[in-house]
């Protein structure tokens, strides 16, 4: 049977909704897969430094060169820069996290010793201590976050977070649809005991802000249309939750070629109904799916659970807490603990960010979180799972051995043998 051939003009003419109504219903249907659990996909952030000057950032063409001569990596990651010269490793989904740890490790190692090889240290901490904010990556998208920062007068916090902050990003399935509430429910509930746990970023402009976690501050600083959590008053319906979310944000550029920064305050949904005009138009497909990349909750719909509240931590930790945070999402038993344990400190983000294990309710969420995870973690994650276990008991978390470094030695010290990897 002959198939009717489309033009290149009708394929590619642009859809534009015509209320926010046809907007919401869009989300709706493409926010979540429902299906089983199981792949586990991580990305990991690193502070790029000169391990020479810890004081010199590298810039875009010197990290670009080496990218370019990096072999070809055995768990096949994907290699990026952020704004400010943070170096980012994707990897693919794997089944389970033991084989995405395991394949991150791997590409990892590989980027390392390239980068050394040329001078610059990848540094594992969730914030640059030292060096002032400075954007090196020439991304058009960039260019404009860095306007609508500064109109919508969140600038200094804005080139923090993109230019200071590094994180550890795990994303998991889903899950089956009935489910989805009481999983978006506990991804969110553990994170303020993850954040503590994972406090790695005591330091940033070159001092002690009084947070473990200084990226989940930088992060609570901006506006909470954009980068608080999605949940809804019940929790019960995380699909229209994020439809929801998503319309009220305002709108941060405007994706044509040129990426136009969008300077005044304009919800999605006005842009949607027609009470602004953004372009010349209302918004299409295309639009909206690139506003949904421009929002920032700490767990992110994107037909999967992108979980982004973790700190970047040190290579002998990270695959600890990636076992951990899995298993209390992935395993029934596991996550039945877990919802037992955060629920006294759920909805403490900011106490978790400021002092970490210290609060006595979020260490005592930690020890049981952890130790759920210890029980059923494979021999070859053993070293890192006590080395987490061990933390936890004794309230501390890695921003604590950082500062100690800094106090008893010096910032200089400290920074020399933290990009030296001494740390």
């Amino acid at each position: 049977m002959a198939v009717p051939v489309r033009t290149d003009a009708a394929r590619l003419a642009p859809v534009e909704f015509t209320s926010a109504e046809d907007a919401a219903a869009f989300i709706e249907a493409r926010c979540l897969d429902d299906g089983p659990v199981g792949q586990v996909g991580l990305e990991i952030e690193a502070h790029c430094f000169d391990l020479a000057d810890p004081l010199r950032r590298p810039g875009w063409d010197e990290i670009s060169d080496i990218i370019a001569s990096v072999p070809a990596l055995p768990g096949g990651s994907r290699i990026t820069v952020e704004p400010g010269g943070a170096v980012e490793l994707s990897g693919p989904p794997a089944e389970g996290s033991s084989a995405a740890i395991t394949a991150l490790l791997a590409d990892r190692a590989v980027l390392r010793a390239e980068f050394e090889r040329r001078g610059l240290g990848l540094v594992l901490l969730g914030a640059d201590p030292v060096r002032p904010t400075e954007r090196v990556n020439p991304g058009l998208r960039y260019q404009a976050m860095e306007t609508f920062f500064a109109a919508s007068g969140s600038a200094g916090p804005g080139a923090a977070m993109m230019t200071s902050t590094a994180s550890v990003q795990v994303n998991l399935d889903a899950g089956p649809r009935d489910d989805w509430s009481r999983r978006v429910r506990l991804a969110h509930a553990l994170g303020p005991t993850m954040i503590a746990i994972t406090a790695n970023s005591p330091m940033l402009g070159a001092r002690f802000t009084g947070w473990k976690s200084s990226r989940q501050r930088v992060w609570g600083q901006l506006d909470s249309a954009r980068c608080g959590p999605i949940l809804g008053a019940d929790g019960d319906d995380p699909a229209s939750d994020w439809a929801r979310y998503a319309l009220r944000a305002p709108v941060m550029l405007v994706n044509t070629p040129d990426a136009v920064p969008v300077t005044n305050w304009v919800p999605f949904a006005d842009w949607a109904d027609g009470r602004a005009v953004l372009g010349g138009r209302r918004p299409t497909e295309a639009d909206l799916e690139y506003h949904l990349t421009t929002l920032f909750p700490p767990v992110r719909p994107r037909r999967w659970l992108e979980i982004r509240y973790l700190d970047s931590v040190p290579d002998a930790l990270w695959p600890a807490v990636v076992f951990t945070l899995t298993t209390l999402l992935d395993d029934p038993e596991a996550a039945a603990i877990a919802t037992e344990a955060t629920a006294p400190v759920a909805t403490a983000w900011d106490r978790a960010a400021r002092i970490g294990l210290t609060d006595r309710r979020l260490q005592e969420a930690a020890i049981t979180c952890v130790a759920a995870a210890a029980e059923r973690a494979p021999v070859a994650l053993a070293e890192s799972m006590e080395q987490l276990t061990r933390s936890v008991q004794e309230g501390r978390c890695p921003a604590d051995g950082f500062a100690d470094q800094v106090v008893g030695h010096g910032i200089a010290s400290a920074m020399s043998q933290l990009v030296k990897g001494e740390l």
